[in-house]
């Protein structure tokens, strides 16, 4: 079961081969969630609480100018940016890669921004890939690359088609 971060979740342990990712999960996400600076979401061992894999969510904007032409034509230009949910992190354990939790995480987490997106407007999920690897794993779920950006999103109105 996906569930919010908490203490009885054992983090120690946790390596997705990637430093950064590793050292948010243990040291900073815990203080990020209270500050409610972002939630962290985590999809752990049954029985030991220990983390298979996690993602965070938090509220974002972008830029109007940083989106394809054809979009900012159906956007307000009396928007400077425009509202969108970060799916900030995105890691799985070594122990647990090409097993499919990533792709489960990754469904959940837009399931869950879909659903926020219906009481507060977000117009896209956003991503930031850390590497090229982390980017081919979005692109074969439809994200876009924005413009002069590493940045990648996913319309809400696309993720409408897949949850409504």
């Amino acid at each position: 079961m996906i569930e919010l971060l908490d203490k009885k979740h054992d983090r120690k342990d946790f390596d997705c081969g990637k430093g950064l990712l590793n050292n948010y999960l243990k040291n900073q996400a815990g203080q990020d969630v209270k500050r409610k600076l972002s939630a962290c979401f985590v999809l752990a061992e049954k029985g030991t609480n220990r983390i298979k894999g996690y993602y965070t969510l938090s509220n974002n904007s972008i830029p109007l100018s940083c989106f394809p032409k054809h979009i900012q034509k159906k956007l307000p230009v009396s928007y400077v940016s425009i509202p969108a949910t970060l799916l900030g992190r995105l890691a799985i354990d070594t122990k647990f890669q090409g097993k499919g939790i990533g792709k489960i995480l990754l469904i959940d987490a837009l399931r869950r921004s879909f659903e926020i997106s219906k009481e507060i407007g977000s117009f896209a999920v956003v991503v930031d890939p850390i590497d090229e690897k982390a980017e081919r794993f979005y692109e074969k779920y439809d994200f876009i690359k924005l413009p002069d950006s590493d940045k990648m999103i996913i319309a809400t109105k696309t993720l409408k088609g897949l949850f409504d």
